[in-house]
């Protein structure tokens, strides 16, 4: 069965369940797919039954109270006969639901789940609009408002949020599921001397009067989003041109810094047009944050969000902004359908990211680069208990970032069997395909096989999809990209390990790439005259690159190495990246008497700085909570 349905087939499917044709004749509305297997067991929603197909916002943002306030209006696409529509919320204080033209509509908040907040049922009363009136909690998982001393300038608050996967329903009630893309329009009020940024067209970039010491700003997405990608950022910005389609958002005294790190942006837009088509969002601006924002980035359409770790001054790590490029076609573009699907966003991105890389940047950074990412997902495999444990398959709840780097390999595996040409053209295909629809992981093998494979009994033995897909640890025929540069790091690791001083390795125009493989790769066990000799040589300690320092307190702390805890603490109260704080709790955690009180003394103290996503995972680990 054809899993991928455009909008007419979906009408097909939903007759089924008594969704009538003519109900489908707008084609800006994106289908929603109806095989099990595209099922979100993370949504209440009952999309087959009735669906937000878009939403309007007018809301402010208080940071007095911390919470977001106003309504949301949504367009309903419902099946004949359909009562009522689900929606998804997350602590809400929802006030009262009206249609369209302002009539009340029955409506009930239902039993509330920590992970899944609560479903929101209303009576649609034959209505194909409802307006929900409502406010966020101070705690809403989406939203974090920082003080003016948590920014770069001390002087002004801010509020970001970050949706994916399923935090949105915290500050807006619709149905938070990947698979259920809508367009959305958006008007926020806010103080007068701060900017709102999201992330759609930019309708009144100077905003517009609000009202006494007040004013708000309209945005617009008229490409149908998965919900997770609605997000909103309002602080201290300004903007500096990239190019004719790029841009950096920040506050005033990062630009100079933020803007010298991304000058390479607007090439990079046409370096990955190249590749797989047309940029089809306008334009491609980025956010840089303050330390707090917990991911590395966030592909948010027209505007990416990014740590400010990312910054070292020598363009080490713009791998990053190819990676958030890359999801403009693989995640934004085509969507993974619910998230035990999520592979197809990040494995797909992670292998373009790695193409851009090469085309703009040279085979040997792309070959660094690509096998560090096969460390990465060795110590993934590793870690999640064995090439056997159910934790490894790809198509699941994956954790760590084997989703990113296995998905990656298996793509890398593909192109090298069949060429590629072959796969280049056959990707392209893929995305004008399936754009702006959800995809399952089903789909796509069904895809590969229909469009790629056509039949070719001895390619589909030799590709081994299905175990890649669904069959746990890394199929024999895994493509390992192997770098020169790194093996020559493995010499200087080697002569370490020999007794050869620090000050003797040959390391003076290494990259980032190198120092992690180096640092990565040295025995977790050291003695402290040979911590001593490399913190005292390379100034790891101390360094202003986040990934090498991240890298370094890692080992540090296996080796309960106390000279470093200074450090430690400055980065741990500093940094909120996910990326870099839950190896460094986690290490503090496995030494037992040692690490513990550490871990629990500084996460107590750092908290207050950190996104409320990252406060619930640390918890957990640090406080069994």
């Amino acid at each position: 069965m054809r899993i991928f349905l455009r909008a007419i087939l979906l009408a097909s499917a939903l007759s089924a369940v008594g969704v009538g044709t003519s109900a489908f004749a707008a084609p800006s509305v994106a289908p929603v797919l109806s095989t099990p297997d595209a099922k979100d067991v993370r949504s209440y929603a009952r999309p087959l039954i009735a669906r937000v197909t878009h939403v309007d916002l007018d809301l402010a943002a208080d940071f007095a109270t911390k919470t977001v306030s106003g309504q949301a209006a949504m367009d309903v696409l419902a099946a004949p006969g359909a009562q009522d529509i689900v929606l998804d919320t997350l602590g809400l204080t929802v006030t009262k639901v009206t249609d369209g033209g302002g009539r009340d509509l029955p409506w009930k908040l239902g039993s509330a789940d920590a992970d899944l907040g609560a479903p929101l049922t209303v009576r649609l009363n034959g209505t194909k609009r409802i307006v929900v009136h409502y406010a966020s909690s101070p705690g809403a998982r989406a939203l974090q408002w920082l003080p003016p001393s948590l920014t770069a300038g001390k002087a002004k608050p801010y509020l970001f949020s970050q949706g994916q996967d399923i935090n949105n329903r915290s500050w807006i009630p619709t149905q938070d599921s990947p698979g259920i893309r809508q367009t959305w329009t958006a008007r926020i009020v806010v103080p007068s001397d701060l900017v709102a940024v999201m992330s759609g067209e930019r309708l009144t970039p100077n905003g517009e009067p609000a009202g006494e010491g007040k004013h708000a700003f309209r945005f617009r997405m008229d490409n149908s989003v998965p919900p997770y990608l609605i997000a909103l950022a309002v602080g201290d910005l300004t903007f500096r041109e990239l190019g004719p389609r790029t841009g950096v958002y920040t506050e005033p005294s990062m630009m100079d810094r933020a803007a010298a790190e991304l000058v390479d942006t607007e090439q990079m837009v046409t370096t990955a047009e190249g590749l797989y088509g047309p940029y089809r969002w306008g334009r491609y601006d980025v956010l840089v944050l303050p330390p707090s924002f917990p991911f590395g980035g966030m592909e948010n359409p027209t505007l990416t969000f990014l740590t400010p770790t990312f910054i070292t001054g020598d363009r080490a790590n713009v791998g990053l902004v190819a990676h958030e490029l890359a999801h403009s076609w693989s995640g934004n573009l085509v969507t993974n359908a619910t998230w035990p699907d999520g592979w197809l966003n990040e494995g797909f991105t992670t292998y373009f990211e790695n193409r851009i890389m090469e085309a703009q940047y040279g085979a040997p950074r792309a070959e660094m680069e690509a096998d560090l990412d096969w460390d990465g997902m060795q110590a993934d495999i590793a870690e999640a208990g064995g090439s056997a444990a159910e934790a490894t398959k790809l198509y699941g709840d994956v954790g760590g970032q084997l989703a990113y780097f296995k998905g990656a390999t298996f793509l890398r595996t593909i192109e090298k069997t069949v060429g590629r040409e072959r796969w280049d053209a056959y990707l392209t295909s893929y995305f004008d395909r399936h754009a702006f629809q959800p995809q399952t992981t089903a789909g796509f093998l069904s895809d590969l096989r229909a469009n790629l494979i056509k039949g070719d009994k001895a390619l589909e033995a030799k590709l081994q999809l299905d175990r890649w897909a669904y069959a746990a640890g890394l199929p024999d025929n895994a493509v390992h990209v192997k770098s020169e540069a790194l093996a020559r790091v493995d010499e200087q690791v080697a002569a370490f390990n020999r007794g050869m001083p620090a000050s003797q390795l040959t390391t003076s125009a290494w990259t980032t790439q190198e120092w992690l493989r180096f640092l990565n790769s040295l025995p977790r066990k050291l003695s402290t005259a040979q911590l001593d000799d490399l913190d005292g040589t390379f100034k790891l300690s101390n360094s202003s690159n986040s990934y090498l320092r991240s890298a370094w307190l890692e080992l540090a702390i296996a080796n309960q190495y106390e000279p470093a805890l200074p450090a430690l603490e400055e980065f741990l109260t500093t940094v909120g990246r996910g990326l870099f704080l839950r190896p460094l709790y986690a290490g503090l955690m496995k030494q037992g008497d040692w690490g513990r009180p550490i871990a629990a003394r500084i996460f107590e103290k750092a908290k207050p700085t950190y996104h409320p996503t990252v406060v619930l995972s640390l918890e957990r680990l640090v406080t069994g909570g």
